[in-house]
């Protein structure tokens, strides 16, 4: 978001059709898995002085995991990590959105998985502004970060015969998000 909106307050929601949230988590400790939330959604309303400031929140639906492995994804739904019967979905909910230089953001905030909430911070690159074929205005921002599994209640964990760990703690998240201004 431009300087030029700064002064419009309006709240800009996920573009589900152009973006997608992943995950990356070691397995074994030699490759790297990857995972989406297909069901997901969220908001940023940026303040009179754009990014700086704004106010921003995400959920995704844990039972729309997908890891491209049927027997993978029903484990993650199942107690041993999300318990998507019993929790729906994660949550993000920030409490600071601080420029960090250029197109670089600090958003920090509230991240809700099982019933375990825990401050995290994200880096979010904001990507520019335009106008759709369509006459929408979209933003795009990519935010990165990671966060302990173990700290969430996700502590499923196995060891091999070597000693060495199945899943490693550390979860690293991507959101490519695309939102068009409401």
């Amino acid at each position: 978001m431009s300087t030029a909106t700064a002064t419009q307050t309006a709240t800009w929601a996920i573009d589900n059709a152009h973006s997608e949230i992943s995950f990356k988590v070691k397995h074994l400790m030699i490759t790297n898995v990857t995972g989406y939330f297909r069901e997901f959604g969220g908001f940023i309303t940026p303040t009179e002085n754009g990014l700086e400031g704004a106010y921003a929140e995400f959920f995704a639906k844990t039972g729309s995991i997908d890891t491209n492995q049927k027997d993978r994804d029903a484990h993650l739904q199942s107690d041993d990590f999300f318990n998507a019967a019993q929790y729906p979905e994660l949550r993000f909910v920030s409490t600071a959105f601080e420029h960090a230089g250029g197109n670089q953001y600090k958003m920090t905030g509230h991240m809700t998985i099982r019933d375990i909430t825990k401050e995290v911070t994200f880096n979010v690159e904001s990507l520019g502004e335009v106008k759709d074929p369509y006459g929408n205005t979209k933003a795009g921002f990519e935010i990165t970060g990671s966060i302990n599994r173990q700290e969430f209640g996700l502590r499923w964990s196995a060891v091999t015969e070597a000693g060495g760990i199945v899943v490693s703690d550390e979860v690293r998240l991507q959101l490519n998000v695309q939102v068009v201004k409401g």
